[in-house]
């Protein structure tokens, strides 16, 4: 037998071996490893909030990714982004876009406007204002109390995002550090706030039906939210359930009456560091090691412990 068809035939017959090895082992209960799962494609759609097309976004993991997305869908600059709102075009803040979007989600952003300049004089230790911040360095108002110092000045508006305080820039600042600011301002004294307003729509926004079906719609459950982090990739997660929910709502609830600011992620995180926790003491212990900047109240840090033990009684 030539020494080329030899060989040809002993590689034939290890090839045949081989095959019937890896058939052996899927009767003997082994198996190969399970090909990879293809990424889900998520796609959502945007619109600016005063009017416009819509566009789509998709292959982001944070805030900051998703802002300069939807700046290249409209050819803007993200800077010029103040904050979004999930499923409305009005400066509703409960619909504020914070970590977690659902898959169904129509996203609007709010681009600045007008510039103003308001002063006040302080006649009150509070100002009756809630701060809350965008999450690539614009503070805005969320709230203003009703029958408050603020809410007098009709100039300043939920929404507005504050530029300065008497001259100092705050841009860059987080919300905490902004409230602070405005609590330190000395009482029977006038101060000055730079403020710009979200655009307003001087004509009628573009039907959402123009959107077409949302390709997110398709693989959603209804009960899933795009998880967005300041690092690591953005992951795909169940809704919380509806203990979980109503104790982060009670713990926001409290920064926002000790500190003056909403954040529900700052209040979720506080809820993930406690709800293992056996009492109060190792719960301060674990909040210190997350948000030792804080500086927390006691009073503050029993209140929350309070509001996460509901939880657990459920």
């Amino acid at each position: 037998m030539p020494l080329g068809l030899r060989r040809k035939m002993k590689k034939k017959s290890k090839e045949a071996a081989q095959l019937v090895k890896v058939e052996q082992a899927g009767a003997s209960g082994s198996s190969l490893p399970d090909p990879p799962v293809p990424r889900r494609k998520l796609v959502f759609h945007t619109q600016l909030a005063h009017g416009s097309a819509t566009g789509r976004v998709e292959d982001f993991s944070s805030i900051q990714e998703l802002y300069a997305k939807i700046a290249e869908v409209f050819e803007i600059s993200a800077s010029e982004i103040l904050f979004c709102t999930l499923n409305t075009p009005k400066v509703d803040m409960e619909r504020l876009l914070g970590s977690q979007i659902g898959l169904e989600d129509f996203i609007f952003a709010h681009v600045k406007g007008i510039q103003k300049e308001v002063s006040v004089h302080k006649s009150e230790d509070s100002l009756g204002l809630t701060i809350t911040d965008n999450g690539t360095g614009y503070a805005f108002i969320k709230r203003i109390k009703d029958g408050s110092l603020i809410d007098s000045v009709k100039t300043v508006c939920v929404g507005d995002h504050i530029e300065s305080i008497n001259g100092e820039d705050v841009v860059g600042w987080r919300h905490y550090d902004v409230a602070k600011k405005l609590k330190e301002l000395k009482k029977d004294e006038p101060f000055t706030l730079k403020l710009i307003e979200p655009k307003k729509a001087f004509g009628k926004l573009e039907p959402r039906s123009k959107a077409g079906k949302s390709s997110a719609g398709k693989i959603s459950t209804g009960r899933e939210t795009l998880r967005l982090r300041s690092k690591g990739p953005a992951t795909v997660e169940e809704m919380p359930s509806e203990a979980k929910s109503k104790a982060i709502g009670k713990i926001d609830d409290l920064l926002e009456l000790y500190m003056g600011i909403r954040d529900i992620d700052l209040a979720t995180t506080m809820f993930e560091a406690g709800k293992d926790k056996g009492n109060p003491d190792e719960f301060a212990v674990a909040l210190d090691e997350t948000l030792g900047d804080f500086a927390f109240p006691d009073e503050f840090l029993f209140d929350v412990w309070g509001a996460i033990g509901d939880v657990k009684r459920e």
